[in-house]
């Protein structure tokens, strides 16, 4: 189930803002010779689709309840889910 703020996300009547960046033109450049190899219409959209992805993954770092994020960082360690779990009962006691 997506979250209410991924939902808000994902629809397209959201309110836009328009903004100025200062971007070098070699990094504008290959952005536009990179769009339609990624399937992208123009060099924005590519850039939007890199701020979303960016976006997603901070998100996904950073917004996470820090005990999951800990959690996830020790069962990539290799610590026994029988572990994680008595832990997190002793956390809830």
């Amino acid at each position: 189930m997506l979250s209410e703020r991924l939902q808000k996300r994902l629809t397209k009547e959201r309110p836009m803002t328009t903004i100025t960046l200062r971007i070098p033109v070699d990094v504008v450049e290959s952005l536009k010779a990179l769009a339609p190899h990624k399937g992208f219409s123009g060099y924005q959209t590519l850039l939007k689709s890199y701020l979303s992805e960016g976006l997603r993954r901070d998100e996904a770092l950073y917004g996470a309840d820090p005990t999951a994020r800990l959690l996830e960082a020790l069962r990539a360690r290799g610590v026994a889910q029988e572990v994680l779990e008595a832990a997190v009962r002793d956390l809830a006691a």
